[in-house]
């Protein structure tokens, strides 16, 4: 029987590292978790081109769960961005994906590569546009950044989802006005994530779930090592700020997902 058949309600997490090296001990028991928390439907994010083939192995072995992106995440955009873009490219040609991410503006970390992280967004929303794929962002200390990039390349085939987001109700409007989704994880129940604040006046139809596991753990596993299965936990706090039931939720969310993904 397949997975989708066991459970009614159906949780999509939009974001997670599943392949993550954090997962290498236990990673059969952590999908299994998935699984039995609803958590039917999981996309996966590329980092860079060292970690490709433990995304298909992993695709490979759950191939009705597990929907794959591909693209260079900002922090990985380094001397040889040129290489790792052609990469994205070449994966692109050969194959299906679900959409181009994640990429954005990372300046948490570093700001050497700034000009070349902006390059190289613009370059993969364009690869977006040519391959009619949703983009999925990394904004990290760069609303403004971001913004800037995505107002050049602001269009109708321009679309997708705005990753952990964590800005303010004036940026979550600006990034619905370019036809994105809000990825809302963990953060949402932190007590100083400040989101809950505001997500109440942002209508659901904007707002999709995500763990970005292993980071960022929703309450009360913050600090500990997330995975695909809190998103139920996640959904809890939205059912809370949203004051409907958790089916409607769960219902929504993943419309909302098949909206941007296609499936």
């Amino acid at each position: 029987m397949p997975f989708s058949k066991i459970k009614e309600m159906i949780f999509t997490d939009t974001h997670s590292h599943i392949y993550s090296e954090e997962f290498a001990q236990d990673r059969t028991v952590m999908m299994q978790r998935a699984f039995e928390a609803g958590v039917q439907r999981i996309f996966v994010p590329s980092i860079d081109s060292t970690y490709t083939e433990k995304m298909y192995e992993i695709e490979k072995q759950y191939p009705e769960n597990v929907f794959l992106m591909m693209g260079l995440h900002p922090t990985y955009v380094k001397e040889n961005y040129e290489e790792e873009l052609a990469f994205v490219e070449t994966e692109l040609e050969k194959r299906k994906f679900y959409a181009i991410g994640e990429i954005g503006i990372d300046l948490f970390w570093d700001k050497t590569f700034l000009e070349q992280q902006k390059i190289a967004f613009k370059r993969q929303i364009q690869l977006a546009k040519k391959y009619k794929l949703p983009i999925n962002i990394h904004c990290r200390d760069a609303f403004e950044e971001v913004f800037e990039v995505l107002e050049t390349e602001k269009a109708d085939d321009l679309f997708g989802i705005f990753h952990c987001f964590t800005g303010t109700y004036e940026q979550a409007l600006q990034a619905i006005s370019y036809n994105l989704k809000l990825g809302i994880g963990g953060v949402a129940t932190f007590k100083n994530g400040k989101i809950d604040h505001f997500l109440n006046e942002i209508d659901i139809k904007h707002i999709v779930l995500e763990t970005d596991s292993p980071y960022l753990a929703p309450v009360p596993y913050r600090g500990k090592r997330n995975e695909s299965s809190y998103t139920k936990l996640v959904a809890e706090k939205l059912s809370q700020i949203y004051n409907v039931p958790l089916e409607e939720i769960a219902k929504i969310t993943t419309e909302n997902s098949k909206a941007i993904f296609g499936i």
